[in-house]
């Protein structure tokens, strides 16, 4: 599979439903030498595909942004029943769910085989290591559900490809409570991509990681 014929059957999600507590403001809207942070991301995922998927529960805060190939699904909290609450006056709560339900969301309107994940925070994506991951996909085998980075700490889920066909056992892992990428990946085989240069995997999620990667402040 060459780049040029891959980029016809892969999609990719982009989650920004994060709250950026570390950051201390949204950091999707943080300009990065002028770029906002969720648009930088965006614009490589559309060089790469021909429709990237922008995974949040407020779409509305981005909408403003230039988007190409860009189309908005919105992230909706899972919820149960307080049960701590009379029969009468019983109440439904929104539970916290992080990226992986967020993915699951974005991964139901996919059409393509194949979807790049990517979070919101990666402002030193390398368009051709990417490339040469996307090269990569016909080699992984046909009972892998993924192909990932992989570091010291494990699986860098937030930067990588996924099978569309996972989506049922995603779910299942969803519904029986799992919200850990590393959990649920940890279950399914996936494949390892090479990563020549681990500095591309840089999450922006403090003020001191945005004056590292942001010269202009």
């Amino acid at each position: 599979m060459t780049f040029s014929n891959a980029i016809h059957s892969l999609s990719a999600i982009v989650l920004a439903g994060g709250k950026s507590s570390r950051m201390g403001e949204d950091k999707a809207l943080l300009p990065i030498q002028g770029v906002p942070l969720l648009k930088r991301v965006c614009d490589v995922a559309s060089s790469l595909c021909n429709l990237v998927y922008i995974v949040t529960p407020t779409p509305e805060k981005y909408q403003h942004l230039s988007l190409n190939n860009c189309q908005f699904v919105r992230e909706v909290p899972l919820s149960q029943e307080n049960l701590s609450t009379p029969t009468s006056t019983k109440v439904t709560l929104p539970l916290p769910h992080g990226p992986l339900v967020g993915f699951a969301q974005g991964l139901a309107v996919v059409q393509t085989d194949w979807v790049l994940l990517l979070a919101c925070d990666l402002p030193k994506l390398q368009i051709e290591v990417l490339q040469n991951w996307v090269e990569e996909l016909e080699n992984v085998p046909e009972d892998a559900i993924a192909a990932l980075p992989r570091q010291d700490k494990g699986w860098d889920p937030l930067c990588g490809f996924y099978r569309r066909s996972c989506l049922p056992v995603l779910n299942a892992f969803i519904t029986q409570g799992g919200r850990s990428f590393q959990a649920w990946l940890v279950q399914h085989p996936v494949r390892v991509l090479s990563l020549p240069n681990a500095e591309m995997l840089f999450n922006c999620n403090t003020p001191e990681d945005l004056a590292l990667v942001d010269d202009t402040r």
